[in-house]
């Protein structure tokens, strides 16, 4: 809210000051005022049509709103303009993944694995996960990516002291301590840890959202620490200050991360769980918990961390979750009265073209047969009615699932 006061007093003064209404549009976007943030941007961009930086900023607002086809838009014109803008490449295809448009997606793939094997800042991990053609491939992209991101503080917190406290300490970071997938999943976990043997601390970088789950994880925890204001150097102060035995870093590159606290290594042991399952690419993240199905035995050398192995699956649920007494009719879910239907509810950017052609092989043999999806935005629903048809496939043989409580779902 500061640094928003102060730019606007300095537009107040020099209306036209490029780089004050591209920051204006930067503190918006933190403040998730995004309709702003993008009119911001535009401003920028009508003074200054080939400014990188505002079309940048301007695709990642427009993705955070799910308006992927224009941000797919905008990265493109960023290439246009600038062909070698860090990360870039990968932003496209992450946009276009995103809502389903496939065209030139083979080679703007091919693009960025060529990139990656040559040590280019080609693609963010998260979005690459999608193609990566291996999981070393995954790595290199990782190790680019925190290099030039998150690299290891010159001087870190932790400096080979033992705490020795009565209880092992475990804090948990996240952006997701709400009514999120992270949190759906991990709540019972908070819950059923040892009191004898464990001391919670949850150091939150999202907001409390008022909803039940929020409730159980602030009974759950001993102390929940603000670090959303916090700079990373003060954030990772408050961890060390509490004397933290093991750190878990539940988001990795995705979600509302915070993966410069991790670099000044406030604790022994750092650890990376759940909301990335990929390497992190960064010699301080000590460990990954995972299970022989989502990193095979084989592939733990693509891993920058050391495996640790849970003997089932590494994904925790919560067995307290509720289902909804009323079950819903086909039609009520624009589903046909009768035949087969398959399902995916994945993220829309999960769906690739082979993938695609397999399903519509399936559609093709089983008569009568549907494929619901979820519904992540109208330009995927547009785009894959259209892959359906290219593949022989009537359009009306897909249909997209709105978003609805967890407990209807």
């Amino acid at each position: 809210e500061e640094a928003l006061a102060a730019y606007e007093r300095a537009l107040a003064l020099k209306p036209h000051h490029l780089n004050a209404i591209l920051n204006r549009g930067n503190a918006l976007r933190e403040l998730k005022r995004l309709e702003e943030a993008l009119a911001a941007y535009d401003s920028a961009l009508a003074l200054q049509p080939v400014q990188p930086d505002a079309l940048n900023n301007r695709g990642h607002t427009l993705r955070d709103l799910k308006r992927n086809d224009a941000a797919a838009a905008s990265f493109a014109r960023l290439l246009e303009l600038a062909p070698d803008y860090d990360f870039a490449k990968g932003h496209l295809l992450h946009a276009k993944m995103l809502c389903c448009d496939w065209n030139g997606l083979a080679a703007l793939a091919e693009t960025i694995e060529s990139d990656v094997r040559a040590g280019k800042k080609s693609a963010e991990p998260f979005g690459y996960q999608a193609i990566a053609d291996s999981p070393r491939s995954l790595k290199r992209c990782a190790e680019i990516y925190a290099a030039e991101r998150y690299p290891r503080a010159p001087v870190t917190l932790w400096n080979g002291e033992t705490h020795r406290n009565a209880r092992i300490r475990i804090g948990y970071v996240s952006g997701e301590y709400r009514y999120q997938a992270t949190a759906i999943l991990m709540t019972e976990l908070f819950e059923r840890h040892d009191r004898n043997r464990f001391e919670l601390f949850a150091f939150d970088n999202g907001w409390d959202d008022g909803s039940e789950i929020r409730g159980r994880i602030n009974r759950a925890f001993e102390e929940i620490v603000d670090i959303t204001r916090l700079t990373d150097v003060a954030a990772a102060a408050a961890i060390k200050q509490r004397r933290i035995d093991i750190l878990v870093n539940l988001n990795g590159y995705f979600g509302r991360a915070r993966q410069g606290v991790f670099a000044l290594k406030p604790c022994a042991i750092q650890v990376n769980y759940l909301g990335f399952p990929g390497t992190l690419g960064a010699d301080y993240m000590d460990y990954i918990v995972a299970d022989p199905h989502v990193i095979p035995p084989g592939d733990a050398g693509c891993y920058t961390e050391h495996v640790v192995y849970l003997p089932d699956s590494y994904q925790v649920n919560d067995s307290q979750r509720r289902v909804a007494e009323r079950t819903p009719t086909r039609a009520e879910e624009g589903l046909p009265d009768s035949g087969f239907v398959f399902c995916c509810f994945n993220n829309n950017y999960k769906i690739t073209p082979a993938v695609f052609d397999a399903w519509m092989r399936l559609l093709k043999q089983v008569p009568g047969a549907v494929l619901w999806l979820l519904e992540g935005n109208a330009a995927a629903s547009r785009n894959l009615r259209r892959e359906a048809v290219a593949r022989g496939v009537a359009p009306e043989r897909l249909v997209f699932a709105r978003l609805i409580d967890l407990k209807e779902h």
